[in-house]
């Protein structure tokens, strides 16, 4: 495969900005349309990118929805695949939401399929871009 980096310095795409828009305001079905329309679409590596942080929104979608198995397999497949593009990527800071994401995870994990109910929302990550007011 390509370095997957390799078109990391670009600016991203409207599509992808729309999708992290929507993951920030918890809309993960309407994040993961936004950013599938992109991903499909694309033919580089760098649509792993698009495709990493579309699963790790379906993972809190699944979570939302009470599907521990849903939410714990798309979590790591999204986190293994964003990963790649650490630490930013077109601008998002990728390492800072893998690192977040992980913390989700592994919160999911220790409570388990019974406690899903208990999981801490105010935990789940905002996609920050590098030029975030807000950092």
């Amino acid at each position: 495969m390509a370095d997957p980096r390799q078109r990391c310095d670009e600016t991203p795409p409207p599509g992808l900005l729309e999708g992290i828009r929507l993951f920030n305001a918890a809309e993960y079905f309407e994040c993961h349309e936004a950013l599938e329309a992109i991903w499909h679409a694309e033919r580089e590596p760098i649509r792993y990118l698009y495709q990493g942080i579309l699963q790790i929104g379906v993972g809190f979608h699944h979570l939302r929805n009470g599907n521990f198995r849903g939410a714990t397999l798309l979590l790591h497949d999204g986190i293994d695949k964003t990963a790649y593009f650490t630490p930013e990527c077109m601008g998002v800071k990728t390492e800072l939401l893998c690192e977040q994401a992980q913390m989700c995870l592994d919160l999911l994990h220790a409570l388990g399929r019974e406690r899903i109910a208990e999981f801490d929302w105010t935990l789940v990550p905002r996609v920050h871009l590098v030029d975030d007011a807000m950092g």
